[in-house]
């Protein structure tokens, strides 16, 4: 699985939001757009992270970003975790990972010796035009927005 690069095309998205309606990349056109992967609702690490940038969200529309979540859950797990959270953004659902596959963050993981496919927590800050501005691989899930804005 390759890594996507700066300065390459955003693949294609074709996923749901929260809400059933399909997301394409064509849709993130015209506006910078903060893209985060992230393996799980509700878990203490991606919690950390959709809350820290929940809690920055003002100063990522003013840095004119629009910021869409990704992950494998559902539709519905994604509603309740965004009214959990008071969430101001879209999660995607990717529930067969091919955006995940695409963006190159469906990896194999190793926890306490047992190997399992996972999402490698990553995200693409793409530009107006759809093109990949910059990958951030090392997530700090409780300081994210400050490296998107720095």
């Amino acid at each position: 699985m390759t890594q996507l690069k700066t300065g390459q095309t955003a693949p294609e998205l074709g996923i749901n939001d929260q809400n059933g309606k399909e997301i394409s990349v064509g849709d993130l056109k015209g506006k910078k757009t903060v893209l985060y992967f992230y393996p799980k609702d509700d878990t203490p690490g991606c919690t950390a992270e959709s809350c820290n940038l929940r809690d920055n969200y003002e100063a990522l529309l003013k840095a004119g970003y629009r910021v869409l979540g990704v992950s494998p859950d559902n539709e519905v797990k994604h509603q309740k975790f965004i009214a959990k959270y008071d969430l101001p953004f879209d999660l995607l659902a990717d529930v067969d990972q091919e955006v995940c596959e695409r963006y190159g963050v469906w990896v194999e993981k190793n926890m306490y010796g047992r190997k399992y496919m996972g999402v490698a927590r990553t995200t693409f800050l793409i530009d107006e035009n759809g093109l990949i501005e910059e990958v951030i691989t090392k997530v700090k899930t409780k300081d994210h927005t400050s490296q998107i804005l720095k």
